[in-house]
């Protein structure tokens, strides 16, 4: 990343993949805003960098509370990067899916991306000058069974993520995606006691139509984050509307 350090805000830093990033831009000297239902396993983190990180514990799916949160962190701050990670996972077969749990995955993985993007977007439009990176799902282009709701809602969101990078590109702000597969989060570690593993996941299961993974390893997510930032580095500067997809080969790049 740029030696310059820069104000970041990034939803999703409580846990998993939002978290490593977290920890990384905090090594590399930048001031994080961190946003999570719950940031108290950042503590530590806290303690280490306590002039650098600070902790917003916000639902998104509320959306005036984040309205009310964005305008006065924005009233205060510069923010020179979004990054928004958060994300949930509602496992169903879409004729017994329900209602609830639609909504619930659309509203995190959906609609709190637009929450944030929109009065960041506009701040970074007047500014003219900021990078946005989106989480989204290597399910956003492949079907997957019992997961209709969860790869809708990510479809969607990178559809998105390319609309706005398109209408931002002309002010030079880019807006990119990364992709993960499996990767070894609690979100994934749920999905194992529900009767999966690392070894099936690596494995591919023919029944359900899903390749397996070629590197033969489920990614950390240190190997998310390390894209995440190399997207926000000076190294990607004339990279935008750009897809990420890091599964280890399990979509084979579809």
């Amino acid at each position: 990343m740029s030696a310059i350090q820069k104000t970041i805000l990034i939803t999703g830093a409580g846990s998993g993949i939002g978290a490593e990033i977290c920890a990384q831009l905090l090594a590399q000297q930048h001031t994080v805003w961190a946003v999570d239902k719950n940031t108290s396993a950042l503590a530590s983190l806290q303690q280490q960098y306590p002039n650098q990180l600070y902790c917003q514990d916000l639902d998104i799916r509320d959306a005036p509370a984040v309205q009310r949160f964005l305008a006065d962190l924005l009233a205060q701050q510069t923010i020179d990067t979004l990054i928004c990670a958060a994300g949930v996972l509602q496992m169903g077969y879409g004729h017994t899916l329900s209602l609830a749990q639609w909504q619930d995955v659309f509203a995190v993985n959906t609609q709190g991306v637009f929450l944030f993007c929109q009065p960041v977007a506009a701040r970074m439009r007047s500014r003219q000058q900021g990078a946005i990176v989106i989480i989204s799902s290597n399910a956003a282009t492949t079907p997957r069974i019992n997961m209709g709701a969860y790869a809708a809602s990510k479809a969607a969101t990178t559809q998105f993520a390319k609309c706005l990078g398109l209408e931002l590109a002309p002010l030079g702000i880019r807006v990119n995606i990364v992709s993960p597969g499996s990767t070894d989060t609690p979100m994934q570690q749920a999905m194992w006691q529900q009767g999966s593993s690392q070894q099936t996941v690596i494995a591919g299961n023919a029944k359900d139509f899903r390749l397996g993974i070629p590197l033969q390893k489920i990614a950390t997510p240190k190997d998310i984050a390390q894209g995440v930032l190399f997207l926000l580095s000076d190294a990607a500067a004339h990279i935008t509307l750009h897809d990420l997809r890091i599964d280890g080969g399990a979509t084979l790049d579809s």
